[in-house]
């Protein structure tokens, strides 16, 4: 079996590997290497790195719309390209290329969480379980037919980089058992089922924590921005950033919504519209993040957060 990949983020490595153990991966897409951090040094994807580490060739196109990435794969005569969080939208002249055209592996049980990113709304959402599509790819936002699904529990404190991790390996583990009886003709996709909803893109501003929603649902918001935008709230007119939660009181009114209710067990209680959600590690602009009852010692017990 001759295989492209396209892939740019850690979470499209494990695929990336399993790739290579059922196919012959003639070649590897991600995007361009672009500066970041304090010093704007060049950053390379890192599908990039570990395709260099295999010893497969490596492509950066900047344009895909241009006919020369299509008229690339068709030279390779590929049988399947994968695709896993490339990051961009791919042409039909891409799509139809290889023989049996191009597969996605999506971190959602599609049609639901259809987007950029299904992880953080699925967890902020507060669904019970999520999973890995594998679905051949369409010119629309992830609605081509399902190849197959694997479903798995979202714990109940799981974060967004803790979800990501499992996911990436489910989606490792489904290529390796799936994609060859895909290209085979074993496995036929099948229309998406149910009702469809979309991931969209987050912004710094999904970070921000109102406490007119239920303790369950604050702390979903946090574990889902974490690691990034990062979920925020408001102590005395400055930002505080909340790393961590725990729900203390499910249910219940218990105060008014932003109403701290004093430090115990290591956390700041507050008071939700439904129960009590526990700020349990935090971090003041330019300082340290660290855990509530030492910002606490510090600072004193605040009144509220939020605006209330």
């Amino acid at each position: 079996m001759r295989a492209a990949f396209f892939g740019s983020p850690a979470f499209a490595v494990p695929c990336l590997d399993a790739l290579t153990s059922v196919a012959d991966v003639v070649a590897v897409f991600s995007q361009p290497d672009r500066p970041a951090g304090r010093g704007m040094k060049l950053r390379l994807p890192a599908v990039k790195v570990r395709a260099l580490e295999l010893g497969l060739p490596v492509h950066q196109p900047k344009k895909m719309r241009d006919g020369t990435v299509a008229e690339q794969l068709r030279a390779l005569e590929l049988d399947v390209a994968v695709v896993v969080a490339y990051g961009r939208i791919l042409p039909r002249a891409i799509l139809d290329a290889p023989r049996m055209g191009c597969v996605n592996v999506h971190a959602s049980l599609l049609p639901r969480w259809r987007g950029a990113a299904p992880i953080q709304w699925a967890i902020a959402s507060g669904d019970p379980v999520t999973g890995v599509s594998l679905m051949q790819l369409d010119e629309g936002m992830d609605t081509g037919p399902v190849v197959t699904m694997d479903e798995t529990p979202i714990e109940p404190n799981e974060t967004t980089a803790d979800l990501t991790e499992r996911l990436s390996a489910m989606g490792a583990a489904m290529l390796e058992r799936d994609l060859a009886g895909y290209v085979r003709g074993e496995l036929l996709p099948k229309a998406q089922e149910g009702e469809a909803t979309h991931a969209r893109m987050l912004t710094k501003e999904d970070g921000a924590l109102d406490f007119g929603w239920t303790a369950q649902a604050v702390h979903d918001r946090v574990r889902a921005m974490h690691p990034w935008p990062g979920a925020y709230t408001t102590d005395r007119d400055e930002r505080l950033k909340v790393h961590r939660s725990v729900v203390v009181r499910a249910d219940g009114r218990h105060g008014e919504p932003g109403q701290v209710l004093g430090v115990e067990d290591g956390g700041l209680w507050v008071a939700c519209a439904q129960g009590i959600v526990a700020m349990a590690e935090v971090q003041e602009p330019g300082r340290k993040r660290m855990p509530a009852d030492a910002f606490v010692a510090g600072r004193g017990t605040p009144e509220r957060l939020g605006d209330g």
